[in-house]
């Protein structure tokens, strides 16, 4: 095996956690991270936990990250993509790759591809097609770019599940985008059911006529799980689906349901039921339904 790269991930939240973790165990010895929340007393506790988990590095600076890397890997939130590749790329080294691994609109991948390219960097487009837990650093990504088979090489044999879709910039985010219309819409969808359901004690014979129609899917556990993610990433999803909606506006389609799904997520978010779990994912939606309920009497 070649020699392990070093690597530089821009954002340590939860899918940069995941994903170092798993590199480390494969074989990558130096991580490094720069997360602007690192010394904000709310979020850095938790940043400076996931780096001593994974054996990271925080470096204090973006010029220090792309000082330590030979790869960097952008995962930020959606609406803080692009300001994170104008922040990088001033101080990158040379021909150093930079790859955006974020849910934002082909439109913005290649804007940052632009700011990339034009300080000199190599830019690689990164879509990531599954949650990152449970796969880790195995969880699929499809990559489009120059540098994208160059990075693929590099990273498969750290165990990687990369897939090159092509050199033009956009086809990955396209494809990531238009899943999200139907993945985070159905988590909309079973959040808003299970909310007018059970006010009637309705959701058992709601649940087993959807079986019915939809054999082979178990629609409560498919609940818990759905409306357990909207809890914890409803924000994050939020702001991913405004991205879907600028992509759909682009090519003259009115974003009505991604509109719609960045409404509940919204809300789910407004609330603060991330606050109210703590940040775990409650395992059953009755929990959620509880919590609503309690925060709605406070």
């Amino acid at each position: 095996m070649p020699t392990p790269p070093s690597l530089g991930f821009v954002g340590f939240g939860e899918a940069a956690f995941h994903i170092s973790k798993g590199l480390r165990e494969a074989g990558i010895e130096k991580i490094t991270a720069y997360d602007i929340n690192a010394n904000s007393p709310k979020l850095g506790p938790r940043i400076e936990q996931r780096a001593r988990d994974t054996g990271t590095t925080l470096a204090p600076s973006s010029a220090d990250l792309t000082a330590a890397s030979d790869l960097i890997i952008s995962t930020v939130t959606a609406n803080e993509a692009i300001h994170a590749a104008q922040q990088t790329a001033p101080v990158l080294k040379g021909a150093q790759v930079y790859a955006d691994f974020n849910s934002i609109s082909p439109a913005a991948k290649q804007e940052i591809g632009r700011l990339i390219s034009e300080k000199g960097g190599q830019f690689v487009e990164g879509a990531i097609m599954a949650p990152v837990p449970p796969h880790g650093h195995r969880v699929p990504i499809l990559l489009c770019g120059r540098a994208a088979k160059s990075f693929l090489a590099r990273m498969t044999p750290y165990g990687m599940c990369l897939e090159f879709v092509g050199e033009e910039l956009g086809k990955a985010a396209a494809t990531k985008m238009f899943r999200s219309i139907i993945v985070k819409g159905l988590e909309a969808l079973i959040f808003e059911c299970v909310l007018g359901a059970s006010r009637y004690g309705a959701e058992k014979r709601v649940f087993d006529s959807l079986a019915e129609t939809f054999p082979g899917i178990d629609w409560n556990a498919l609940a818990n799980y759905m409306v357990g993610r909207v809890v914890v990433h409803g924000e994050r999803r939020a702001r991913e689906m405004e991205e879907v909606a600028e992509t759909l506006r682009s090519i003259d389609i009115d974003p009505f349901m991604a509109e719609a799904t960045v409404r509940r997520m919204d809300w789910s978010a407004e609330l603060q039921l991330r606050e109210y779990f703590k940040g775990v994912e409650p395992k059953d939606y009755h929990d959620v339904l509880n919590a609503i309920a309690t925060l709605a009497r406070i």
